[in-house]
């Protein structure tokens, strides 16, 4: 006779779906709440880029800088950071560290500011980003990669809301 499993133990770890769902969520909030702050930061002058950036290879600048553009631009950001937040939990989820989230914005900074410089007009040189541009943006890449993967690491360690109750 085979001895079934408890209940707990069996609701361990998340399905899969519901755990996609989730890191998807937190793609969108963390792609609308460091493009806002990225944005802010373009206005109080803290940097030189701002998230329309991403348009710069197919709208004139003067078009560019229009607040609508701004906006326009967060929300294809909060589409990017689902990608982005479903390849973190695809390739590090398995680190339980703040310092590969961390370590994920910076090469996120990378990929943006040193492997896109040629497909992006709008970005300056590297060398002549400037100190406030350069460690702002920094910086945002860097918290948005603890934000993203701190988040979806407390997701996938959860523990259902069920197990937290006794039984009484």
């Amino acid at each position: 006779m085979k001895k079934n499993k408890p209940a707990a133990a069996k609701n361990k770890q998340p399905s899969f779906g519901k755990s996609v769902g989730r890191t998807t969520v937190i793609g969108l909030f963390a792609g609308f709440f460091w493009g806002s702050i990225a944005l802010v930061c373009q206005l109080i002058h803290f940097s030189s880029v701002g998230p329309s950036l991403l348009f710069s290879p197919f709208i004139p600048r003067k078009i560019n800088q229009r607040m609508l553009t701004q906006f326009i631009a967060i929300a294809v950001i909060c589409l990017i950071s689902v990608i982005v937040a479903l390849l973190f939990q695809l390739i590090l989820s398995r680190f339980k560290t703040i310092w590969t989230g961390i370590g994920y914005g910076i090469l996120l900074w990378a990929a943006v500011f040193l492997g896109l410089q040629h497909w992006l007009p709008g970005l300056p040189v590297f060398f002549r980003l400037g100190w406030n541009t350069f460690w702002t943006t920094l910086c945002l890449f860097m918290l948005y990669g603890l934000f993203i993967g701190y988040s979806i690491a407390f997701d996938l360690n959860e523990k259902p809301a069920a197990a937290n109750y006794s039984k009484e």
